[in-house]
């Protein structure tokens, strides 16, 4: 099969239909669109020997798709981008990041449908503002741990889109040699601690990072400041028993720790008003007050504005370098497609969506540095081009690399791989 992307007027739409997509694609050929930012991208499957995935851009809006009305809410109307205060590097540096991992999870969606991903898919498009906002204010020294959707958070953190790729693909040249998949990105040279698949087991990690982190400095002696830790998960985690407990420790040894909760108002299916209680004298579920009980400092902020996240991220960071403790921010954003990419994405109200589509992070950062003049519009379409080529290069990187040796499956199992004994020739058995 090869893999091809060709501009066209007309394309089928993913969300909530992805049975129907899949039967279609063994036929040839075959158009499915989807959309970054502002701009649609059309697959087509191609007679073609060739394996290149190819990236063209035909004008045309997303649509949400239509669906059971079962919960109804509407997003509260975005406010005026945040005052901009950053250098027309740095806005560079945002956009680029916001939009490779647009552009990223989009093309994971079609290979996914192709048969070319395989095991569970969870997409970060729409929530791009957080991952951005708060990676970019960290240091080479800080630490990220992330949940089963952490594709965008490796690649904001440095991760070459080409590792992570390539750990979809199940290729040896992935983060984790193509044996963690997409759920299990991890890279220590850019201490990525990880993917998780079940919430809530990564914060007792990031605590432990932060932990170390803090002991070092403490105890032997490390010159400061501290080097801190962000944990991200989403607002279902914050109904399970880790995080009060890593709260605790947390404020109990002031710990050098971010809790970021991506709050998209949904827990795989299920509505976050109707699993966590309201607190006293609200009519809403708030996350942010759970952490003053603890004596953490909190904050609430726009997830779908890039540049309030990275002022709030910003403050907290410095807070915990200065060993001011941590800091539990929650970040109201959305998610644009289902729990995953096997989700049909039937149970959010149709104009839940279209609300949340109109305050997509991505325009609005677009919109914020042109109205201030930190950018043209010739310097977003360099960068456009520069993200669709690095997908492109990830796309056939992966393509072309060798999946693991099966002598792979012994390794990391046993401290020592010689005691599995020495074959004739002098190779270790595990290694035939």
């Amino acid at each position: 099969m090869s893999l091809s992307l060709s501009r066209v007027s007309i394309g089928s739409k993913l969300s909530g239909k992805r049975n129907a997509v899949a039967k279609s694609l063994p036929s040839s050929p075959r158009t499915i669109s989807v959309t970054v930012s502002s701009k649609r991208y059309s697959f087509v499957k191609s007679s073609s020997s060739t394996p290149p995935l190819r990236l063209a851009p035909s004008p045309s809006p997303l649509s949400p798709t239509s669906s059971t009305r079962v919960h109804s809410a509407s997003a509260s109307p975005s406010s005026t981008p945040a005052a901009v205060g950053i250098s027309a590097e740095t806005a560079k540096t945002l956009y680029y990041d916001m939009q490779l991992g647009r552009l990223f999870e989009e093309a994971c969606a079609q290979l996914y449908y192709r048969g070319r991903l395989f095991g569970f898919v969870h997409l970060y498009s729409g929530q791009e503002a957080v991952s951005t906002g708060v990676i970019s204010c960290l240091s080479a020294g800080d630490y990220v741990v992330s949940t089963y959707r952490d594709h965008v958070h490796a690649l904001s953190r440095g991760v070459p889109a080409r590792a992570v790729m390539a750990e979809l693909y199940g290729k040896s040249t992935g983060t984790c040699r193509g044996q963690g998949g997409s759920m299990h990105i991890f890279s220590q040279p850019h201490n990525f601690l990880g993917g998780y698949a079940f919430i809530g087991e990564g914060i007792p990690v990031g605590l432990g990072a932060a932990f170390q982190s803090k002991y070092r400095v403490d105890v032997q002696g490390r010159d400061g400041p501290y080097d801190v830790t962000c944990s991200f998960f989403g607002d279902g985690t914050c109904n399970v028993g880790q995080f009060y407990e890593c709260l605790n420790m947390a404020a109990l040894y002031k710990l050098p720790h971010l809790f970021v909760v991506e709050n998209n108002g949904w827990a795989i299916g299920m509505h976050h008003p109707r699993a966590t209680a309201a607190p006293l004298g609200e009519t809403s579920p708030r996350i942010d007050v759970k952490g003053p009980p603890f004596g953490v400092h909190s904050v609430r902020v726009d997830g779908m504005d890039v540049l309030k996240v990275r002022a709030a991220a910003l403050e907290a960071i410095e807070r915990a370098r200065r060993g001011e403790g941590p800091t539990l921010m929650e970040c109201e954003t959305y998610r644009f497609r289902g729990h995953s990419l096997a989700d049909p994405d039937e149970l959010r109200d149709r104009n839940e969506k279209k609300a949340y589509l109109s305050r997509d992070p991505i325009p609005q950062l677009r919109s914020a540095v042109l109205t201030a003049g930190l950018l043209t519009e010739t310097d977003l379409a360099e960068i456009d081009k520069k993200v669709n080529d690095v997908v492109q290069d990830a796309i056939d990187f992966a393509e072309k690399s060798a999946p693991p040796t099966r002598g792979q499956l012994f390794e990391n199992v046993f401290a020592d791989p010689r005691g599995f004994g020495i074959a004739d020739g002098g190779k270790y058995r595990y290694e035939l």
